[in-house]
């Protein structure tokens, strides 16, 4: 079995086999770029921990300092958080150092990123026209900065909201919130990737444009569907009834789908110029 990647006579043509080993290759790549963030990462526990995931747990973290000064500009009487309702505690004896080995993984995923989409990138190019190489320059770049303006988002707005309000929540005085640090950790750790892949929706609508299955007035006739989607979902992520809060946390998604609307706008634009160009050259020969 032969996959010719390319469309030019003078392309190459590899076999299935090595087909997979260029992806294996790639792979390792990828996952060792991943293992060499991760051991920098462990390297340096204290600001790994002390720093970025115990951040959210400190009252004076940058975001509840942020809403402190925003209530008290609304008028609220006492809107700074002076504690934050829970302790952290370990119950199992391998659990902190399971807990670093899992942190610093996370930690050389997140950092490894751009280089993966490098590397998936490398594997899908020779099977790409000159054409589709020029429409698809700044992939990596343009997924890259989604994604981290989504870590960046869900780590500063989102993750310290949900732990604020599921942490000092309690449905009785006679109950003490304890939390074990796996917990609290995987809270942060899901709750900021969630979002981190929910910005990648631009990307997705590229593709799906480029493929002629997503047009503009598609995505215009939802939008109303999107919109309350949006708003559930900022209810989801956001435990609390405080509208303020929502609001802020569902205006970054709706942005993001106006954003959508214009690639895939720009995209099918395109597309259809192409087409037509081709439709061109096809009735004059």
């Amino acid at each position: 079995m032969k996959l010719r990647f390319g469309k030019k006579a003078e392309d190459i043509e590899m076999s299935f086999l090595d087909h997979l080993e260029a992806l294996r290759w790639h792979i390792i790549r990828s996952l060792a770029a991943v293992l060499v963030f991760a051991v920098v990462a462990f390297l340096n526990k204290h600001f790994i921990f002390d720093t970025v995931f115990l951040g959210p747990y400190h009252p004076d973290f940058w975001t509840y300092r942020q809403f402190c000064t925003l209530g008290r500009l609304m008028g609220s009487t006492d809107p700074c958080i002076k504690d934050m309702g829970f302790t952290l505690i370990n119950t199992e004896m391998a659990g902190q150092f399971n807990q670093h080995i899992s942190m610093s993984l996370t930690v050389g995923v997140v950092l490894a990123f751009p280089y993966a989409s490098w590397e998936l990138w490398k594997f899908l190019r020779p099977a790409l026209t000159s054409k589709e190489i020029k429409y698809s320059r700044g992939i990596v770049t343009a997924s890259s900065a989604l994604f981290f303006v989504g870590i960046l988002f869900g780590y500063f707005c989102i993750t310290p909201v949900t732990i604020q309000f599921l942490g000092s929540y309690r449905i009785s005085d006679a109950f003490e919130n304890k939390i074990t640090i796996g917990d609290y950790i995987d809270t942060i750790t899901m709750t900021t990737l969630a979002i981190a892949i929910t910005f990648e929706l631009p990307m997705v609508v590229y593709f799906l444009s480029k493929a002629g299955i997503l047009t503009p007035p598609i995505m215009r006739e939802y939008r109303r569907h999107a919109i309350v989607f949006i708003l559930i979902l900022a209810a989801v992520i956001t435990p609390t009834t405080d509208m303020l809060t929502m609001t802020l946390v569902a205006l970054p998604f709706y942005l993001l789908y106006e954003a959508s609307i214009s690639v895939s706008y720009i995209v099918t634009r395109n597309r259809r110029r192409k087409q037509k160009l081709e439709e061109d050259e096809d009735s004059i020969s």
